[in-house]
């Protein structure tokens, strides 16, 4: 299993887009939860601490979830529902996002 850390941003601080991206999150449309499970995501988080997110997940193999993902229209329509807030800044030598480097890990 891999645990697989990165980095989002709300495009503003605003109340209402932090009101507006938490209910979004609590009205997942179904078909998008039932592809992260099927993507093989596990234990997926987002916290927030300002304009900052940080999303954390589990899998067994990121380059096939993330394969998963980006091959699916449900993803992309996901994602065009949420661009509106957010900043999502990706690797260029991945086109993915940044994944963080693991420091420590206690069991």
């Amino acid at each position: 299993m891999q645990r697989i850390a990165f980095l989002l941003e709300l495009k503003n601080d605003d109340p209402s887009v932090r009101a507006e991206y938490a209910a979004r999150h609590d009205a997942i449309w179904p078909e998008m939860s039932a592809l992260l499970s099927e993507a093989g995501m596990h234990n997926y988080s987002i916290f927030r601490c300002g304009t900052q997110l940080f999303a954390y997940c589990e899998v067994d193999d990121w380059e096939a979830t993330l394969r998963h993902l980006n091959g699916s229209e449900v993803n992309a329509r996901w994602q065009a529902h949420m661009a509106d807030m957010l900043d999502t800044p990706i690797d260029p030598a991945t086109g993915s996002f940044f994944i963080l480097e693991e420091m420590f890990h206690h069991q």
